[in-house]
């Protein structure tokens, strides 16, 4: 094979290369621009090159575009090499928006990290704070059934709870999340049932327990309302 050949062929390739790279800046940006979610070309090349998946950013630019919502592909970006889910807090942005909910960008993106690794998401904290959500107390994933408080008369009451929160958006980021609910429930129960005088006074109304317990303010410094126990 002369190296002419190779030359031809190895200049071709390079060409389909090229072109293939061209053709998927331009289906994304042909994309974004039918949207109405303009994106440049130059900015896409630029993103390519800082490792970013352009496609998935503008993806998140559009959905918010056709929600109404305007966020800058820079802004979006941003968040992604926080580490952040970019698609997710747009979603949350959006079920914000539609439940009249007041909830900005940069809050949502503080949301979506201080969710990292927790298993949960932006977008749930978002819809529990529209729709209020139960949490067993005690969790029997830890290993639990029931409270255990004692009564003065010395008669031992087992006690299970269910806590009805509602997630408080303004308080999430740097707030006590669910075990710290769980946790203050169960000490405030055990409390008041080792007041009563006798264990009968609890069995016989154990409304007296949730009302004590939810006049302490258990949800104060934590991500959530506590609505009723």
């Amino acid at each position: 094979m002369s190296i002419s050949l190779i030359l031809y062929i190895a200049l071709g390739i390079a060409i389909l290369v090229v072109v293939g790279i061209v053709l998927s800046f331009f289906s994304v940006w042909l994309r974004a621009w039918l949207a109405g979610a303009y994106v440049g070309i130059i900015t896409l090349v630029a993103m390519r090159l800082r490792q970013v998946p352009y496609g998935l950013v503008v993806d998140a630019r559009i959905t918010a575009k056709k929600a109404g919502i305007e966020i800058s592909i820079d802004d979006i970006e941003a968040h992604f090499l926080a580490g952040g889910n970019v698609v997710p807090t747009v979603q949350a942005l959006i079920a914000a928006q539609k439940a009249g909910i007041e909830l900005s960008w940069n809050r949502a993106c503080a949301i979506d990290l201080a969710t990292k690794g927790s298993g949960k998401s932006v977008v749930e904290a978002v819809r529990t704070s529209v729709d209020p959500k139960v949490i067993d107390c005690p969790n029997p994933e830890a290993g639990r059934t029931t409270i255990d408080g004692v009564a003065k008369d010395g008669i031992q009451v087992k006690v299970k709870a269910r806590v009805t929160v509602r997630t408080n958006l303004d308080r999430f980021v740097g707030g006590a999340k669910e075990d710290t609910i769980i946790a203050r429930v169960g000490e405030g129960i055990v409390s008041t049932i080792g007041s009563a005088e006798t264990y009968k006074t609890v069995l016989e109304s154990p409304d007296s327990i949730s009302k004590v317990v939810l006049q302490r303010g258990l949800d104060v410094g934590t991500a959530f309302e506590i609505l009723s126990i």
